[in-house]
């Protein structure tokens, strides 16, 4: 079953870096306090929808009980939300789910939404029984979760030099697309932000805590680092004998995303309007790579996401992928021997900075919104998650 994405009925707040100025919202109370605004401002009503899915990855106060509270905050009080969380893949995997629901028959309409914020982490407390003293483990759900995989026994950074070793990335180059993406990443800001503000709201108002008042304001992601090529190749890797820089990796930060989903062509141009572009899901692939070789992952889950639609590569016309680190997009670019410089216009991961769960949520966004503005075509959005794993989708918008 394809599914499909009703044009414009999609949005993201900017990206904020952790410790900005999305740091103390809970990010299900913020990700429906944008939610129902955007909503509304496309006059979609929450009664609309048959199902609600919600996709976080760091754990806030609520979180229990984080899809149903989000759909009530919502007003869609009355729907058994889900919860999911592949961690950097939640995007592409809300979307299969909801898609999936819909071939089961669980309705027509979805609303699939992600939000979270690295910003203070939780500290968790697990008591030990039988410890020594009693005494129990504690672990700091960001940090080290970054810092540690308990399957691979590595750093999330250690993957990225795992991986540059094995198709032979050296640091100049790692550096050179981090230049080029910069320089993506500008056309997004032309002309005042013309492209964002084809998904993202032109000025953001932040709340306080309490969703009571307006304390700050946002026209765009925040966090950005500066491109200074000089002072990138002073730069030492991260890892003694490596090749992975700071520089080479993307930020930690806080936002959320959403998008609705529907059955049926029919019912996603009722929601867009006519005359807006049909926007078509054709495929997902899924994948797991060899243990601590997580950004080789997208590769696989591309070819088979390629492969189930019926496609080459050289039949897509946009590429866009979640790069947590710039050796996933040379790599990915090795293997289907196509130039890495010519993927993910617009900007990625890389520059704009990861909350996690929403990340694949905005790159399927602004892929759209590049194949609408070329007039339609063929899109690939592909993406590496914790656990060696990723998610790949194919979409079509004509």
């Amino acid at each position: 079953m394809h599914g499909y994405i009703p044009y414009g009925a999609y949005w993201s707040t900017p990206f904020a870096r952790w410790q900005g100025k999305l740091a103390h919202l809970n990010s299900i109370e913020f990700a429906a306090h944008v939610a129902k605004a955007e909503l509304a401002r496309r006059d979609i009503s929450p009664e609309m929808f048959d199902t609600i899915t919600y996709g976080q990855t760091v754990i806030q106060p609520g979180s229990f009980y984080a899809a149903p509270w989000f759909a009530a905050l919502i007003g869609a009080e009355n729907l058994p939300a889900a919860l999911v969380n592949q961690a950097c893949a939640t995007g592409p995997r809300l979307l299969a789910n909801a898609i999936g629901d819909m071939s089961l028959g669980m309705g027509a309409t979805a609303l699939i939404a992600s939000g979270d914020r690295t910003s203070n982490g939780a500290h968790v407390y697990y008591p030990v029984p039988d410890g020594s003293g009693g005494t129990g483990v504690s672990e700091n759900w960001v940090v080290d979760s970054f810092m540690f995989d308990p399957w691979a026994k590595g750093a999330m950074v250690t993957t990225a030099d795992n991986v540059a070793k094995r198709f032979g990335i050296e640091t100049a180059e790692q550096h050179e697309l981090v230049i080029r993406r910069n320089s993506q990443y500008q056309d997004a800001l032309a002309n005042d932000r013309a492209f964002q503000k084809r998904y993202m709201p032109a000025e953001l108002e932040v709340p306080d805590a309490r969703f009571r008042k307006v304390v700050g304001t946002m026209n765009c992601d925040e966090g950005v680092e500066p491109v200074n090529p000089d002072k990138m190749a002073t730069l030492r890797p991260v890892v003694p004998g490596g090749t992975v820089t700071f520089a080479g990796q993307t930020h930690p930060a806080d936002g959320n995303a959403a998008m609705v989903v529907t059955a049926t062509p029919e019912r996603a141009t009722e929601i867009s309007g006519a005359g807006k572009p049909l926007i078509e899901i054709l495929a997902f692939g899924n994948a797991r790579e060899e243990k601590g070789f997580m950004p080789a992952a997208p590769i696989k889950a591309a070819a088979t996401a390629l492969a189930r639609a019926g496609l080459a590569i050289g039949d897509i016309d946009a590429i866009k992928s979640h790069n947590p680190f710039a050796v996933n997009d040379i790599a990915f670019a090795r293997a289907f021997e196509i130039d890495w410089a010519d993927i993910n216009n617009y900007g990625s991961s890389l520059i704009w900075g990861h909350p996690q769960g929403p990340t694949g949520l905005r790159g399927m966004i602004e892929l759209i919104e590049e194949l609408a503005l070329r007039g339609g075509g063929t899109g690939l959005f592909q993406g590496c998650a914790a656990g060696d794993s990723a998610m790949a989708v194919v979409l079509r918008v004509s």
